[in-house]
């Protein structure tokens, strides 16, 4: 069977075919398939990280400078080169940290798609080598360029217009690594192997991307029109849809393992 990366050069020069229905009935029933546990798994890591959260902040900045419209005074206000050196790395820290986090749901709808059992240990997999560096590696580079643009945006222009283009571009960013993650989890690529390969299956076929892009976005935060605790039964939509979308394009070996990440590029 080919490789990941011969995969790629096979999508290089001819493209992919890859059918919207399809896949969109993929992602629906597998998000079916693991809606309530992985809410049940947000719910918690959400109080566990907001805890964290303001608890930093409040060490960094002192309990007595917490006022109740601190955060939105905070994210108005321009930050100077090394708080924006600071911002940027932070923020792109926890996005690396995050990532084998996000990477656990793709393992999670994998095992539901073949029925087999997962628990909540299933979320922690990819919290050891070889995962967890290329994972961080995967999801700091383009967090750190995004952040960092966006503020530069903001300072620059802090009129409603840069504010938008300053919030959209994070999210431009994500849209092309739309697939990078599972190109690691899966396809047993390096961080930057998984960030070129992800930028290059999304530029052959944009608006079907951007379409699964947006309905994985959408589906997420579906939860937020009934009642705002739903949002963290619907917001493993999105990764049912990075799923759904892998799968039609490479499928996915019946293996549980990515030990020999990296090693695809060697036949």
């Amino acid at each position: 069977m080919k490789s990941t990366l011969d995969q790629i050069e096979d999508i290089k020069k001819n493209g992919y075919s890859l059918d919207f229905a399809t896949t969109f009935d993929h992602a629906f029933e597998n998000y079916k398939k693991i809606a309530v546990y992985s809410g049940l798994i947000f719910f918690i890591f959400s109080i566990i990280v907001a805890v964290a959260y303001m608890g930093t902040i409040t060490a960094f900045f002192g309990i007595e400078n917490i006022k109740k419209d601190f955060i939105g005074e905070y994210s108005k206000r321009k930050l100077s080169g090394d708080e924006l050196l600071i911002h940027s790395l932070g923020l792109a820290t926890l996005a690396g940290l995050l990532a084998p986090f996000m990477a656990g749901f793709l393992k999670m709808a994998d095992s539901a798609d073949r029925d087999v059992e997962f628990n909540v240990s299933t979320i922690f997999s990819y919290y050891k080598a070889p995962y967890f560096i290329q994972l961080f590696i995967n999801a700091f580079i383009p967090a750190l360029i995004g952040t960092g643009i966006s503020e530069i945006v903001k300072n620059i222009d802090s009129s409603s217009i840069g504010n938008t283009i300053a919030i959209a571009i994070p999210y431009f960013i994500s849209y092309f690594m739309f697939l990078s993650i599972p190109l690691i989890v899966f396809g047993k690529l390096k961080g930057i192997e998984a960030i070129k390969s992800s930028f290059i299956i999304v530029t052959k076929k944009p608006l079907t991307i951007f379409a699964f892009f947006i309905l994985g976005f959408i589906g997420s935060l579906v939860g937020l029109i009934g009642c705002g605790i739903l949002v963290l039964f619907t917001i493993v939509f999105n990764s049912s849809m990075i799923y759904a979308t892998y799968y039609a394009i490479f499928g996915i070996k019946q293996e549980d393992s990515i030990d020999s990440i990296g090693n695809s590029s060697v036949e």
